[in-house]
């Protein structure tokens, strides 16, 4: 039983986003205590699942959120659909309906490479080595062309999440870091978002009209350069972290047993161990070996400069 309720809940949250825990204690009979219990078992999985209060409360998965390749073998797929139909059997409802047919669409699909986002191809295995980034900017990109406003849940350099509603306008790339140029209706005026910082993302359906404003107001100069990548995996220190998140993606960070570790796709270019370097002790490469070595032999030449 318990296995069924949370595969319900879980799909649920993918095709209604936010629900309130009662909903689920009543649909399903149990206590709202197990509702979160239930939530939490989910959430060590590694499905980003927020819990807020206030007008926007409620439990919910982020839009920009999709279940990624390979989360679930054929015969779990088989197996989740099997009590999920189940479940339908005994209790109809047009949100479950919805979530069945869309794992069943996910089933079939193998392999997802390219994700196209309006005038932008993004290649989801660059800069994260997950869709979720890809997803994260296409809805966004999205977003601004049917000028729907958006709920973030976004963290600051120092740790700090706050949530704001925004109307995002433009989308931004500099230096190899997206940003999306919005209206921030707490702060009542234009602000500059980190998408590498903006750790949900809630469409409330809400649309607006767009603000007039000049492309000088956000002076950056675009380049890019298309180079090898390297797949890493780091360690971070606490002290490291605001510039890890920054860097790698918050969305690619995971936090388990006190210990915090990042498996990201990165351009391998002349920068790479240096901006590896300029974070002191605070990150270290566990893998691959080829640049641990680089790291190791970049440190034995700084050390020799100085003896």
């Amino acid at each position: 039983m318990k296995t069924e309720v949370i595969f319900g809940i879980l799909f649920t949250l993918l095709s209604r986003r936010r629900v309130s825990a009662r909903y689920f204690a009543k649909k399903y009979d149990i206590s709202v205590r197990t509702v979160y219990r239930y939530v939490d078992d989910i959430t060590i999985s590694g499905i980003p699942i927020d819990v807020t209060r206030g007008q926007h409360g409620g439990i919910s998965i982020p839009d920009s959120f999709k279940l990624p390749t390979g989360f679930l073998t054929a015969s779990e797929y088989d197996e989740a659909l099997g009590a999920m139909l189940a479940m339908q059997e005994q209790k109809p409802d047009d949100a479950l309906l919805s979530a069945i047919e869309k794992i069943s669409a996910q089933r079939k699909e193998n392999k997802k490479d390219l994700s196209i986002s309006g005038n932008i191809l993004v290649d989801s295995g660059s800069w994260g080595d997950t869709h979720k980034f890809s997803d994260k900017l296409s809805l966004v990109d999205n977003a601004i062309d049917e000028k729907q406003t958006l709920f973030i849940d976004y963290v600051s350099r120092e740790g700090e999440h706050s949530q704001r509603k925004i109307k995002p306008h433009l989308l931004v790339y500099k230096q190899n870091v997206w940003y999306v140029y919005a209206y921030c209706m707490q702060r009542e005026a234009f602000r500059l978002f980190k998408l590498g910082r903006i750790r949900s993302i809630i469409q409330t359906g809400e649309t607006f009209e767009r603000i007039p404003f000049k492309k000088d107001d956000v002076p950056l100069r675009f380049w890019h350069d298309e180079t090898d990548t390297i797949e890493a995996r780091f360690e971070i220190s606490p002290s490291a972290l605001p510039f890890a998140e920054e860097w790698l993606g918050i969305e690619n960070i995971i936090h388990k047993n006190g210990i915090c570790q990042a498996d990201v796709t990165l351009p391998d270019d002349e920068s790479l161990v240096g901006k590896i370097l300029s974070m002191g002790g605070g990150l270290k490469v566990l893998s691959p070996q080829t640049l641990v070595d680089r790291v190791k032999d970049a440190l034995d030449q700084a050390t020799k400069n100085y003896t």
